[in-house]
């Protein structure tokens, strides 16, 4: 019923689906899906779970070593949204957009568990650490949902090997690379 749910959800977005049709397309009972899940919300947590968990997927990151961390972060993600849980991944993306209160959650999943890490030990303050891990975020964001959700091409049809040499740079770029000055940031005039 989990995965039928998931893949509905993939498919056809957070407000598409109904706890009717997930009972329907897996052949249970409506009742039974009431039953385990209580409503759509909490079928939607358990179909979309995270897949993996942020910590071991930069486990191989060193706060000591600020270079190559956009490599590192490039192959994390492209392996995680090339393994057996894309489908769950698309689902969570698209009902996330659609949803103030998922949009909310994420936010502060992605940046407690996620960009905290991926800015730890680059040397720099706090609020430019901050800036640089949501700079590489959008490149991530932009890259996933082109790639996996939109499936623009050519994005979509590169291989792994030719997404990771795109996105790696963009992502090094932002972590380490020379920042533009900009009005209000720590040493900008």
């Amino acid at each position: 019923m989990v995965a039928v749910a998931g893949r509905l959800f993939a498919d056809h977005g957070y407000d598409a689906v109904s706890l009717r049709r997930v009972a329907r397309e897996a052949k249970v009972d409506p009742a039974l899906v009431h039953h385990y899940f209580g409503g759509k919300d909490e079928l939607f947590g358990a179909a979309v779970s995270l897949p993996a968990d942020p910590g071991d997927l930069l486990a191989g990151l060193d706060p000591a070593v600020p270079e190559g961390r956009g490599e590192l972060v490039a192959h994390a993600v492209l392996a995680l949204w090339e393994g057996p849980q894309q489908h769950v991944l698309a689902a969570f993306a698209r009902a996330t957009i659609g949803s103030a209160s998922r949009t909310r959650l994420l936010r502060d999943v992605v940046r407690r568990r996620i960009l905290a890490r991926i800015a730890e030990g680059l040397p720099c303050d706090a609020a430019e650490r901050e800036l640089r891990a949501g700079l590489a975020a959008t490149q991530v964001v932009g890259f996933v949902l082109v790639r996996y959700v939109v499936r623009l091409e050519p994005i979509a049809s590169l291989t792994v090997r030719e997404a990771e040499a795109y996105l790696a740079p963009a992502l090094e770029r932002h972590l380490t690379g020379t920042l533009p000055p900009v009005r209000g940031l720590a040493g900008a005039p």
